[in-house]
């Protein structure tokens, strides 16, 4: 959805960086550009697809839970990357999950939201950063109209549409990145015939 609000916005080129695929054909069928990190580093990926303009902007809608292509956890990962990917007095927006406290962190400054960040760079090139969890009231009203109006469809985001009573099981297979499980609609009028 970060995305996609690029391009409602009038980004002229948007980069998408996961590396589960489904995701990024999907990214690929709004406009987007797929960076999968998973096949070599996003940061050169991107340089090179910018003529190593890097990009205006960058959104971090990963968080805490970042891992490396092989999986393991690096909290601070996404935002190091964006930090090197965006260009000389751009903008970071973090809307990924931080949390002040992480029982399940690699690290005993990580478990305490203390992430090792690179501010020397991100001064240095004169960054600034928006964070925080979206204000809803002062958007929902302008977002319903776009999409009553048609320019915007966020439904493309769907990845399956079940029953309430499946709730559990689609959760947990959510949780464990299955295919087919990204954005799952729960139906509470619909129940599975037992």
């Amino acid at each position: 959805m970060a995305a996609y609000s690029s391009i409602l916005r009038g980004a002229s080129k948007v980069f998408v960086v996961d590396k589960v695929p489904g995701r990024l054909k999907l990214a690929e069928d709004i406009g987007a550009i797929p960076i999968d990190f998973s096949a070599s580093d996003p940061v050169a990926q991107i340089t090179d697809a910018t003529d190593g303009d890097g990009t205006d902007k960058g959104i971090d809608a990963v968080g805490y839970q970042a891992t490396v292509a092989e999986g393991e956890e690096q909290p601070a990962i996404v935002m190091n990357q964006l930090i090197e990917t965006v260009r000389f007095t751009g903008m970071l927006g973090t809307v990924g999950l931080y949390l002040p406290s992480d029982p399940g962190a690699p690290s005993p400054e990580a478990a305490e939201g203390k992430l090792l960040v690179d501010l020397g760079t991100f001064f240095m090139k004169g960054l600034r950063m928006g964070t925080g969890q979206a204000n809803v009231k002062a958007y929902n009203r302008q977002l319903r109209d776009l999409i009553i109006t048609g320019r915007a469809t966020p439904s493309f985001v769907v990845s399956k549409e079940l029953p309430l009573d499946q709730a559990s099981d689609a959760y947990a297979r959510f949780d464990k990145r299955e295919e087919g499980y990204s954005k799952v609609v729960l139906r509470p009028h619909e129940l599975t015939s037992a």
